[in-house]
């Protein structure tokens, strides 16, 4: 019999259960876990089965044999072609090793580190590494993330990853970072089927770029002119990957910021030296701006149709032809199409403008910079639908310095000296998002973060370094047509009139004055005398 304040002890029944019921758990669930992991890696399976059975067969022979074989194979395979090699044999083997022994082994102190373990019900989550795959140079880790993060907690940790599995640089993806491949022929239906369920969306998944081996160490050799340039895809600089990076000039503005001698220049030839083919056959025509006296450019000269490099006046006035030439397009395009298409009779125009700020911030006179600045804003504003495009460079990307930043649709960032200036270059949120290009070391002249077309995370890039007897060469070889400066006469074609429209009959207004005034005026008016 128990009574108000007497302390009662409720322990719940405990269930006992025999010795040899527990160990057959234990043996069930341990046989399980050896079957899920041998349907999970039936490759490592298959291996050890096959290595296994010819040692039985053939004693060590048996395994000798086929392993030197197998070694030959791979050899001859990565001479002949060696992306594929990486794709399908080594990338794969390399990838499972570091997983293994490099990610898996430092994992539960990285995420805890970085800030990236979460803890949940008293126990500490994590996120879960689910595939490392490997090529020449990078580690490509697929990360499921914990319920409730989101890629931005990844981003904002970029340099922290990098550094805690002992690298220099990382990337951090909310899609897969590589392209699905292109499928044609007989299995082209099933490939395809299979590259979809690869590709798929899965907002539960990022992706950890880790640069093991940097490609971007050593100079990029000039890429081959092609005799028509594709203007969707130009090829400038060398990713990471070891992929080419091309640029998507047709139909944009394209935005370089670099401090001094971060490598502007060969992004900028490397531009030139791609239109090359495109120059020489009339296909597109340069108006070059140099407002440095020609030192940039200057050697270059045979291969642009328009130059301007000492006096700011002429360099006003080539802005201005620009305009009238796009106003002449849109007049005659209007209606007809949406995007300029370049032609030998209707060529792609690029105004290529090096060390902006000299012509909208540090010019003296201000009419004159209130001029360029207005031409500038109606090519920017509207130039890139007919084929008028601007390719500008400039160090300092304050608003002050460059008011219509906004309007280049394409940016680069090479080497800056501030933080902040990534961020106004590239975009809010470009630096978090693993754009350190504040961070550039000394070597690093011509690499730069870009974004890629489809993803909002940067890339790392070097762009081809073109030397001064490549730019003789390029000049000597593919000089731009005599006639190439006489664009404007075009803009004395005969275009389609404006029809003739009858004006609108609009109600007769009076000012905005009361009922007792307007009698008063009325009744003046009614006796002869004026309002």
């Amino acid at each position: 019999m128990t009574t108000a304040g007497d302390l009662m002890v409720i322990r719940p029944r405990r269930l006992e259960l025999p010795v040899w019921l527990i160990a057959v758990g234990l043996v069930l669930r341990w046989l399980w876990r050896g079957l899920w992991w041998c349907l999970r890696h039936p490759v490592a399976v298959g291996l050890v089965v096959a290595g296994v059975s010819l040692y039985r067969e053939f004693d060590r022979a048996g395994v000798i044999v086929p392993v030197v074989l197998a070694a030959a194979v791979s050899a001859l395979w990565r001479w002949r072609h060696e992306s594929s090699w990486w794709t399908w044999c080594a990338g794969p083997i390399l990838g499972r090793f570091r997983q293994l022994f490099v990610y898996r082994r430092a994992w539960r102190e990285a995420m805890t580190l970085c800030g990236l373990a979460k803890v949940y019900d008293h126990r500490t989550v994590l996120p879960e590494l689910l595939r490392v795959r490997s090529d020449q140079a990078l580690d490509v880790l697929t990360i499921r993330m914990v319920r409730g993060q989101t890629p931005e907690e990844f981003q904002k940790a970029t340099a922290n990853l990098a550094y805690a599995f002992g690298r220099r640089h990382a990337r951090v993806y909310s899609e897969r970072p590589d392209d699905p491949p292109i499928r044609s022929g007989y299995w082209a239906l099933v490939l395809g089927a299979v590259d979809r369920l690869r590709f798929r969306d899965r907002p539960s998944v990022v992706y950890l770029v880790v640069v093991r081996t940097d490609a971007l160490r050593t100079l990029v050799d000039p890429f081959d002119v092609p005799s028509v340039p594709d203007f969707t895809a130009l090829p400038l600089a060398r990713r990471e990957d070891l992929r080419h990076w091309c640029l998507h000039l047709l139909a944009t503005h394209v935005l370089i910021g670099g401090a001094t001698r971060s490598g502007k220049g060969s992004v900028l030839w490397s531009l030139v030296r791609v239109l090359a083919g495109g120059i020489s056959s009339g296909l597109v025509r340069l108006w070059v701006i140099d407002p440095k006296g020609g030192m940039e450019f200057a050697m270059g000269r045979p291969l642009f149709a328009r130059f301007a490099c000492k006096s700011f006046e002429a360099m006003a006035d080539l802005l201005d032809e620009a305009v009238t030439v796009m106003r002449e397009r849109q007049t005659r395009l209007a209606g007809a199409v949406r995007v300029h298409t370049p032609t030998l009779d209707d060529p792609l125009v690029v105004v290529v403008i090096d060390e902006m700020a000299a012509l909208t911030a540090y010019l003296q006179d201000v009419d004159l910079r209130k001029r360029i600045a207005g031409s500038l804003g109606l090519l920017l504003s509207q130039g890139a639908g007919v084929g008028v495009l601007v390719v500008a460079a400039l160090q300092d990307p304050r608003k002050e310095v460059l008011p219509f930043r906004d309007l280049f649709p394409t940016r680069i960032a090479l080497g800056l000296t501030e933080a902040a200036q990534v961020d106004l270059v590239l975009g809010d949120g470009a630096r978090n998002r693993g754009a350190l290009a504040d961070q550039m070391p000394r070597w690093a002249k011509g690499v730069g973060y870009v974004i890629l077309d489809g993803t909002p995370e940067p890339a790392r890039v070097r762009f081809s370094y073109i030397s001064d007897d490549h730019i003789r060469e390029l000049a000597a070889e593919y000089p731009a047509p005599a006639d190439a400066a006489d664009i404007l006469a075009q803009v004395g074609r005969e275009t389609a009139t404006e029809p003739a429209r009858p004006p609108l009959p609009r109600q007769r207004r009076g000012p905005l004055l009361p009922d007792s005034l307007l009698n008063f005026l009325d009744r003046d008016t009614d006796r002869g005398e004026p309002r």
